[in-house]
C-alpha cells in the first residue's frame, strides 16, 4: 500500500465526517440533519463494499507488505478501522443524544415496545401477523441447519432460544432475515396516536414478536445484525468476450461476496457476538456494536413520511432557463421555438440544479420527433430505473433515427439498471455499444446530426449539435447535484465528439481531438501543459492565476506539476469535496496553494479547471476529477467555454461563489486536517449555495 491510497482511505473518512458536520450543525433544519445522517451511513455501506474489501483482500494475502511510507498492509487496515469506529460511534452520539430527542421535541416518535399504548400494541400485533408473518422464514442453526449466508447489507436477527421442538430437539439458536420489500420504518394510525407523527421500527417489531415464529420455545435473547459484503465485480479483459453476459453471470451473486463488516445492537451478548463473526470470518475490528437501528441509510424515509416544511430546507424549483429562454405560455414569443434555432443563435449554459434539467430532455424530445434529424449519438453512465431521456432515444430508434448510445454496463451499482436499458433499446433498433473494456466510459456527451438548408443557395448540409455535461443524465439528481451542462453547435467541439464516439464504437489508431481533451490520451498532457504555462507566467513576473474545482485530488503527476507552479509563485485555488492527497501552505513546497471542501445542501459535483491564461481565462468543464483512474482508465472528456458572458458565469457561479463561502467551506491545513471556516470580525456569513439560491431566485 502507499500512502496515496492510504491517503484515499483516510481522506474518504474524513470527507463523511465533514458531511457528518452538517448533521450535527444546529443551524441545519432537522429533518435535514437526519439526511446528512443517512447520507454518511450510505456512503460508509460502499466504502465497506468498495475500499475496504479490497483492502482486506490485500491483508489477508499480505499482511506485511508494507508501501512506500514504510506502513504494512496489517498497520494500514488498523488505521482505516479505527478511523471507521470513531466516524460511526459520532453518527451514534449524535442520533440517540441529539437527533431523538429533538424529534421527540417535535411530536416525532420512534416508538420501543415499553412506550406503545394498549391500542398501539394490539395493532402492532395485527400488524405483524398479517404483514409481516407470512413474509418471515425462522432458519434454526443445528447439524442439518448450518449457518445461513445472509444477504449482503439485509437485516437479520440472531435469536437463542429455550426448550425442546416438535422432533425433541434442544432449541438453541436460530436466525430470522428481514423481508426486504417492507420499509424499516412503519408508522402507526394517528388515530391511535393523538394525531402525532408516531412510527415503529420493523425490527422493533420483530423483537417484540419473534417468538411467534417459535412456538413452545422460550425466546431468551433476540438481536438485530448486518453483515456487509465485497461488492465489486470483477471481469477479466483478457478473458471476457461478451462484457454483457459477463455481468449478468456475475451480478446474482454479489449480494453473497466475503464478509468486511459485522453490525450489530450494542447489548448483544459476546457469546453471540462472536458466534456471528466467526461465521463470517471476521475479525474483533470488523465488528461495529451500535446503538439503534444497524441500517441508518433508512432514516431518510421519514422526510416522505412526514409533513413539516419548517423542518426541512426551503423548497426550491429551478427555472427551465434563465434570460428570455422560456417559451411565451400564451404562445407570442420572441423567442425561437426549437431548441435547435435556439443553440444555432447561441451557446446555452445550463447551471443544475439552479436550472432545471429541462432544456435537455426537451432537446433529446425535440430530436426524437425531428424529421430532419437523422442521428443521435449518446454516453450513458447512471440514468436510473425510470429514465425520459432513454424512453427518448428509444423514441428516437422507433422513429427511424440512428440512435447509437455507448452504455457503460460497469457503471458501479447500476449495472443491471443499464443491461435493462441495453435491451430495450436494441428492441427498439438502437445501436448498443459499452465502450471500451479497460476503460470506463464516464463521459457525458449528446450528439446529434440534423440535415439543414445552408446558405443563400439553401444547399443542404448535415449540422452537429451537442450537449455536453459535468453530471449524469439523470433528472433526478440533477436537482441534487450541482452541474453544468452546454448546449452548442460550435463545429469544432462537436467535430472533436464525432471523433470520440468514433473509438467508442468502432477500431483504429487515436484521432486527435483540437478543442476538447480526452482521457486517456490529451487529458493528462494538457493540464501538465496550461499548469507549466501559468509557471513559466509567474517566473517571467507576469500575472499568474490556477483554480480548479474537482471531487477528488490523488494524481501524483498533477500534484506535483502544482506544487512547482506554486513555487514558481502562481497563486492556486482548489475546491476539492472529497479526497486530497496535496498538502496546501507547506513552507517551500505549497505557499500559494488552498484548498477548500464545500459540503451544502447541495452536492458539489461539477468540474471546473481555470487558467489566467495571459488574460485570456482560458475555462474547461469535464466530468473528470485528477484522479489517475479518471485520467488513464477512463474515458473522459473536458470541454471549452468559448462565450464570454458564458465563461464569467462559469467563473462566477462554479468558483467566485465558492471560494468566497466563510460559513460552509471546510478549509484544509497543511498537515492534511481540516477546520470550517467562520466569519471574520463583522463580516457578514457568505454561504455559497445560498448566495446562488438567491441569485437564480430573482
Amino acid at each position: 500500500m502507499s500512502s496515496i491510497l492510504l491517503n484515499r482511505e483516510i481522506g474518504v473518512l474524513e470527507f463523511n465526517a465533514r458531511v457528518l458536520a452538517q448533521a450535527e450543525n444546529p443551524k441545519t433544519p432537522l429533518l435535514e440533519r437526519l439526511r446528512f445522517l443517512s447520507i454518511v451511513s450510505s456512503n460508509l455501506d460502499e466504502f465497506f463494499e468498495i475500499r475496504m474489501a479490497e483492502l482486506k483482500q490485500h491483508l489477508l494475502s499480505h499482511p506485511l507488505k508494507k508501501g512506500s511510507d514504510g506502513i504494512s498492509v496489517f498497520e494500514e487496515y488498523g488505521l482505516v478501522s479505527d478511523k471507521a469506529h470513531i466516524l460511526v460511534d459520532r453518527q451514534y452520539r449524535l442520533y440517540q443524544e441529539v437527533l431523538v430527542p429533538q424529534l421527540q421535541k417535535n411530536n416525532i416518535y420512534f416508538l420501543s415496545q415499553d412506550q406503545l399504548s394498549v391500542n398501539q400494541f394490539k395493532w402492532a400485533k395485527t400488524f405483524f401477523q398479517k404483514e409481516l408473518l407470512p413474509l418471515l422464514t425462522p432458519i434454526a442453526l443445528d447439524p442439518a441447519h448450518p449457518f445461513p449466508r445472509v444477504a449482503n447489507k439485509s437485516l437479520n436477527f440472531i435469536i437463542r432460544l429455550s426448550g425442546k421442538d416438535a422432533f425433541g430437539r434442544k432449541a438453541q439458536l436460530a436466525v430470522v432475515q428481514a423481508p426486504r420489500a417492507l420499509p424499516r420504518l412503519v408508522q402507526i394510525p394517528k388515530r391511535l396516536t393523538d394525531n402525532l407523527d408516531c412510527f415503529i421500527f420493523l425490527s422493533t417489531l420483530i423483537q417484540i414478536f419473534v417468538g411467534r415464529l417459535f412456538p413452545g420455545l422460550t425466546v431468551m435473547e433476540c438481536h438485530q445484525f448486518r453483515v456487509t459484503r465485497n461488492s465489486d465485480l470483477f471481469v477479466s479483459d483478457d478473458e471476457v468476450t461478451d462484457l454483457r453476459k459477463a455481468l449478468q453471470g456475475e451480478l446474482p451473486t454479489r449480494h453473497l461476496g466475503a464478509a468486511v463488516r459485522l453490525e450489530t445492537s450494542i447489548d448483544i451478548t459476546a457469546e453471540l457476538l462472536n458466534r456471528l463473526r466467526e461465521e463470517n470470518h471476521l475479525e474483533e475490528k470488523d465488528c461495529y456494536q451500535v446503538n439503534g437501528p444497524v441500517n441508518l441509510v433508512r432514516l431518510s424515509q421519514l422526510l416522505e413520511l412526514v409533513n413539516r416544511p419548517q423542518l426541512v430546507f426551503p423548497a426550491y424549483e429551478p427555472e427551465i432557463q434563465k434570460k428570455g429562454l422560456i417559451k411565451n405560455k400564451g404562445g407570442i414569443s420572441s423567442e425561437p421555438e426549437s431548441w435547435f434555432e435556439r443553440i444555432k443563435e447561441t451557446d446555452i449554459l445550463l447551471h443544475h440544479p439552479y436550472e432545471s434539467f429541462e432544456p435537455v430532455l426537451q432537446f433529446l424530445k425535440e430530436a426524437a420527433a425531428d424529421p430532419n434529424v437523422l442521428a443521435i449519438k449518446q454516453t450513458v453512465y447512471r440514468t436510473g430505473d425510470k429514465s425520459p431521456v432513454m424512453e427518448a432515444l428509444i423514441e428516437a430508434a422507433r422513429n427511424g433515427k440512428e440512435v447509437t448510445v455507448v452504455l457503460e454496463l460497469l457503471a458501479r451499482f447500476d449495472e443491471q439498471t443499464n443491461i435493462n436499458w441495453a435491451a430495450k433499446l436494441e428492441e427498439a433498433g438502437a445501436h448498443v455499444v459499452y465502450g471500451v473494456v479497460g476503460h470506463k466510459c464516464h463521459a457525458k456527451m449528446l450528439l446529434i446530426v440534423r440535415k439543414e438548408k445552408i446558405g443563400k443557395k439553401h444547399k443542404p448540409a448535415l449540422v452537429r449539435y451537442a450537449h455536453l455535461g459535468t453530471g449524469n443524465y439523470h433528472p433526478a439528481t440533477s436537482k441534487l447535484y450541482t452541474d453544468f451542462g452546454l448546449l452548442t453547435c460550435d463545429p469544432m467541439i462537436t467535430k472533436d465528439m464525432q471523433h470520440v464516439f468514433q473509438q467508442l464504437t468502432g477500431t483504429g489508431m487515436q484521432i486527435e481531438t483540437h478543442a476538447i481533451w480526452e482521457a486517456p490520451f490529451s487529458m493528462l498532457d494538457e493540464l501538465i501543459s496550461h499548469i507549466r504555462a501559468e509557471a513559466q507566467a509567474a517566473k517571467a513576473g507576469k500575472r499568474s492565476f490556477i483554480a480548479a474545482k474537482v471531487n477528488a485530488l490523488l494524481d501524483p503527476t498533477i500534484i506535483d506539476e502544482l506544487y512547482k507552479a506554486s513555487q514558481a509563485g502562481v497563486q492556486i485555488e482548489l475546491i476539492v469535496r472529497g479526497v486530497c492527497a496535496l498538502r496546501p501552505g507547506v513552507k517551500g513546497l505549497s505557499d500559494h496553494i488552498r484548498v477548500r471542501s464545500i459540503i451544502g445542501r447541495f452536492l458539489e459535483h461539477h468540474r471546473i479547471y481555470y487558467f489566467y491564461a495571459s488574460g485570456n481565462q482560458e475555462v474547461y468543464l469535464s466530468s473528470a476529477d485528477w484522479m489517475e483512474r479518471n485520467l488513464f482508465r477512463r474515458v473522459e472528456v473536458a470541454f471549452p467555454v468559448k462565450d464570454p458572458i458564458l465563461k464569467q458565469r462559469v467563473i462566477d457561479e462554479g468558483l467566485r461563489f465558492l471560494l468566497k463561502d466563510n460559513a460552509s467551506a471546510w478549509l484544509m491545513h497543511s498537515d492534511g486536517s481540516y477546520s470550517q471556516s467562520q466569519p471574520k470580525g463583522k463580516q457578514k456569513p457568505f454561504i455559497g449555495q445560498l448566495e446562488l439560491l438567491k441569485q437564480f431566485a430573482r
